[in-house]
């Protein structure tokens, strides 16, 4: 018997987009709360969900660990738990039940939970814990293992069901600010070799996830943060390549993802970064996410060169001035093609974030975008639509327009959920047509050497024309589909792009946490 089944709802399997591409990582979330609770001395298993081929999975992990908590920590670092997919919520409310069905107490935390605590209570949750869940979690078991003396009731960042039926909301808790207290995530408690063997015979190289950061700082209106708000917490360089090296040595790792939704925006935390791993002796390659204006700053190009960095990813979100500003991106296009250039020379490859359909965005608009990723030529591009998500402006503007469907079933599904400026058939069929134009480009230059890696051998360079022939075959008849729809869905109810300060809206929180500094306890965590 476990004191506790630890895992989360996120299912590889039940996400056809992501399945195919198999680039599965371990849930982080679920990980540091098992190594929290563990550090105080409950017996831990861990369900992983991302690999494995059911909720029928979880039910036989229950009936093998016979725990007294089952608890549903999900990977708060994993964007797709933050945009509750349809899909996975099903998953977790099914996985409520074979709790409960086993006289588990459930204990669930994540962004569906926090904005929707209700609809999980009623699911059949015991407990919710609202926004960063590790030290809640921990003084919720010393509660109800009689290890503590403190009463629920009494416990910050609680959301239960009273004895009438009623929603009791115990109000928030401070956030983790020392995060290299945290013991490191629980990776010993699942099957690691599993990864490494999925990535190596599928791409050759065994990448692993790691988060140095919580939070942004930043006010992006259509960016959901249940979690951790606008605050932003980061780890020391020092403790990150401990990690990276125990990585390295424990599980042959050979490329890290980072996690972080801004990796590095402390002034000169990459700098270091980047000595503590010539120090070390270290060489990783990694990809993470930043920001243009980050980006520009001096040195910080370099200093990602010199600590191994291969690609970064930024949101480039439009190619249009108009709509970066009515999203409050706090950016300039000027700024994504200065940064791609830049990363280039550097010899870093250049990922972008897309997003069409924001409200006010026109055809013109459209092509301004695609006009961005012709002339900056990134190596990667990932592509959306607008997604309003609970708690953000953007959210608040267009509730109105709600259908019956508020969430993406999965990651492919594309979904307008509002009234957007043209059909849900529109933006599927713009989505092919630009994903298209930007392989048929990056083959082309690849074949004809202008790529700016090394061009590989003669058999690549065929198939890179081969493929470039085909996707250019291809196109005419996608975009004249494209056209056709675009005449057949002039433009829903709309809402005007509504530019704001640039200053204002590139002015990060200050960086000081809103929250007092945390007292020592076991966790070393903030009390609450």
């Amino acid at each position: 018997m476990s004191d506790l089944l630890v895992g989360q709802s996120y299912f590889l399997r039940f996400d056809p987009k992501l399945h195919r591409a198999m680039r599965p990582q371990p849930p982080l979330g679920s990980l540091w709360a098992a190594s929290c609770a563990r550090e105080q001395g409950h017996s831990v298993q861990v369900f992983d969900a991302m690999l494995a081929e059911s909720e029928d999975d979880w039910a036989t992990a229950l009936e093998q660990a016979h725990p007294r908590f089952a608890v549903l920590f999900e990977d708060n670092f994993n964007y797709l738990s933050k945009m509750c997919l349809l899909r996975m919520r099903e998953a977790a409310f099914r996985m409520i039940a074979m709790a409960r069905k086993r006289q588990c107490e459930v204990i669930v935390c994540g962004s569906d939970a926090t904005d929707h605590s209700p609809e999980y209570l009623e699911q059949g949750a015991d407990y919710v814990l609202s926004g960063e869940g590790e030290a809640t979690l921990i003084e919720l078991l010393a509660s109800r293992t009689g290890r503590g003396e403190q009463p629920v009731e009494a416990i910050a960042g609680l959301r239960f069901l009273a004895a009438d039926g009623s929603l009791r909301d115990t109000g928030s808790r401070p956030l983790l600010t020392d995060l290299d207290a945290l013991p490191a995530p629980a990776r010993d408690l699942i099957d690691m070799e599993r990864y490494a063997s999925i990535w190596r015979q599928r791409h050759g190289v065994f990448s692993l996830n790691m988060a140095t950061t919580r939070g942004c700082p930043f006010h992006c209106n259509w960016c959901a943060k249940p979690i951790w708000g606008q605050a932003y917490h980061i780890r020391s360089p020092e403790h990150v390549v401990t990690e990276m090296a125990q990585l390295v040595e424990q599980y042959g790792v050979e490329h890290i993802d980072f996690a972080d939704d801004i990796m590095g925006l402390q002034p000169g935390w990459l700098g270091q970064f980047a000595d503590c791993l010539a120090d070390a002796g270290l060489g990783v390659p990694y990809k993470c996410l930043s920001r243009t204006d980050l980006l520009l700053r001096k040195g910080e190009i370099d200093a990602l060169r010199r600590s191994g960095c291969s690609t970064v990813w930024m949101g480039a979100e439009s190619g249009s001035q108009k709509i970066l500003d009515a999203m409050e991106k706090g950016t300039t296009v000027e700024q994504v093609e200065e940064a791609s250039a830049k990363l280039r020379q550097a010899g870093i490859g250049v990922g972008f974030f897309l997003q069409f359909g924001y409200p006010g965005e026109t055809y013109a608009d459209i092509d301004q975008t695609r006009r961005l990723v012709r002339r900056c030529s990134p190596d990667e591009i990932g592509i959306s639509v607008s997604y309003p998500l609970p708690g953000t402006k953007f959210h608040d503007r267009v509730q109105e327009q709600f259908g019956a469907q508020r969430n993406w079933v999965d990651s492919d599904d594309m979904a307008m959920l509002y009234a957007g400026p043209y059909s849900p058939s529109f933006y599927r069929r713009l989505y092919r047509v630009v994903q298209l134009e930007f392989r048929r480009d990056r083959a082309l230059a690849e074949s004809i050497g202008r790529d700016h890696r090394p061009t590989s051998t003669r058999r690549r360079r065929l198939r890179c024309v081969a493929a470039a022939t085909a996707h250019t075959l291809r196109l005419p008849f996608e975009r004249w589909q494209l056209q056709r729809l675009r005449r057949q869905s002039p433009g829903g109810p709309q809402l005007t792009a509504q530019p704001v300060d640039r200053e204002d809206a590139a002015t990060p929180t200050p960086q000081p946490a809103p929250h007092p500094t945390p007292q020592p306890t076991a966790l070393r965590a903030p009390q609450g």
